[in-house]
């Protein structure tokens, strides 16, 4: 499934969730693992000198102080890199997310892993902003593969997935998505859980909601459910259907919640926009920002149809 993981890190605890899920998912596919860190932007035009990302500190670039990066992540991740088999650590020079987006399409990268935030401050941070970074949300808009983004640590993803939680808005976007999620739990045996939070808000804003009208917008989502994307799963049966409603991404926390969900895939948008220029929707965000388990951004089909 995955012959190609990028792990874009630091090299630094910020990113050790992120660690973990990418080390074990090289050990479960027997992937060729590649360890990505940027060095920084030069500090103007072509020059040498570089603001290092992890320090702050202004670095003169060669290709010593390359070498020095590199064995500086191998060490931090000596541990793992000695169950690993087929590892490369690379280091390259830019802004983060175009470097990570250029490497990715130059080895054609199955998977790219990566945390909410890159710096400590904002682990926290983050949380009370509502946002989540701009690496990871840029990483996200240009990849042509699907992106797992860790931001807590994984308390049910040991080793692999067994229950994997695709939420719907039946947008175009949604079936890439709905693609790798089912891909992914066929070849591994999960149990996919087909999910639509059905936001009553937005139906019915500022008028009260009768039982009856409730269970009609439940009956026609389930239907559509089993119309879009259950009619693409042949003989496959480990699945479940589910339409909750209230606020989605509280629902779709919810429902991972309770039913041990260890991955939760989404589309990366949902408005019927042009990937290039569409944004982390706000309900994958906020998913992003509280999910207990990994969440799969997924933004085009390239790497699922």
């Amino acid at each position: 499934m995955f012959e190609k993981i990028l792990f874009a890190t630091t090299g630094t605890p910020t990113c050790d969730h992120a660690a973990h899920v990418a080390f074990d998912l090289t050990k479960k596919y027997k992937s060729e693992l590649t360890l990505f860190h940027t060095l920084g932007t030069p500090t103007r035009g072509f020059s040498h000198v570089v603001k290092d990302l992890r320090t702050g500190m202004e670095e003169y670039v060669n290709d010593d102080y390359v070498e020095w990066v590199c064995e500086e992540i191998k060490t931090y991740y000596t541990k793992q890199l000695e169950e690993a088999d087929e590892t490369l650590i690379e280091a390259a020079t830019g802004s983060p997310h175009r470097e990570i987006l250029r490497y990715a399409r130059k080895s054609d990268t199955d998977l790219i892993i990566m945390g909410a935030h890159a710096r400590e401050e904002d682990a926290g941070a983050t949380r009370y902003r509502n946002v989540v970074g701009s690496t990871m949300q840029r990483v996200a808009k240009g990849a042509k593969c699907p992106v797992l983004i860790v931001s807590r640590p994984c308390t049910t993803c040991l080793w692999y997935f067994s229950n994997i939680v695709f939420g719907t808005d039946f947008s175009k976007a949604s079936l890439s998505a709905f693609k790798f999620a089912f891909q992914l739990a066929r070849e591994i045996g999960a149990k996919l859980h087909l999910l639509h939070a059905l936001d009553m808000s937005a139906i019915y804003a500022g008028k009260a909601v009768s039982q009856d009208d409730i269970e009609k917008e439940i009956k026609t989502a389930r239907e559509r459910i089993e119309k879009t994307y259950v009619s693409q799963m042949g003989d496959y049966d480990n699945y479940a259907i589910e339409v909750w409603e209230g606020v989605p991404y509280v629902e779709i926390l919810k429902y991972t919640r309770e039913n041990n969900g260890d991955l939760v895939v989404m589309a990366h948008h949902t408005r019927e926009v042009d990937p290039e220029k569409a944004v982390l929707g706000s309900t994958v965000e906020q998913v992003v920002l509280r999910a207990a388990c990994p969440v799969a951004s997924v933004n085009r089909p390239d790497k699922v149809s």
